[in-house]
């Protein structure tokens, strides 16, 4: 989180949120909880010091919950908080709007790309 004062929702659930990564990673947890290389295999794409970086952001905001086991070899778990869980659940609508419209994104995408 960067502030602590907000004009309206929307702005503290983008601050809270800030670019793509946070909200793959919460759908990738909002059914189960998962170890860091399930939790990467899970977010395609995201390099491991992104990923991490991440995951410290949201746990410092309260969306995340991160679990250390103390063994051999060591153990981490990353789950969502009641916090997390509210905001996943607030997010499923822009999911499934992106879900019905994501043939016309692809198009317009494919059709804004410049010819080489």
């Amino acid at each position: 989180m960067k502030r602590s004062k907000y004009t309206c929702g929307l702005d503290a659930a983008i601050d809270v949120m800030g670019g793509k990564w946070k909200a793959l990673i919460l759908w990738a947890l909002h059914v189960e909880t998962l170890r860091f290389a399930e939790l990467k295999r899970s977010v395609t794409g995201i390099s491991e010091r992104v990923l991490i970086l991440q995951l410290k952001e949201m746990e410092a905001s309260g969306l995340v919950h991160r679990e250390v086991f103390h063994q051999v070899p060591p153990k981490v778990e990353y789950s969502l908080t009641e916090l997390g869980h509210s905001l996943n659940a607030a997010l499923m609508p822009l999911g499934e709007w992106g879900e019905k419209n994501m043939a016309r994104i692809e198009a317009i995408a494919r059709r804004a790309r410049p010819r080489s």
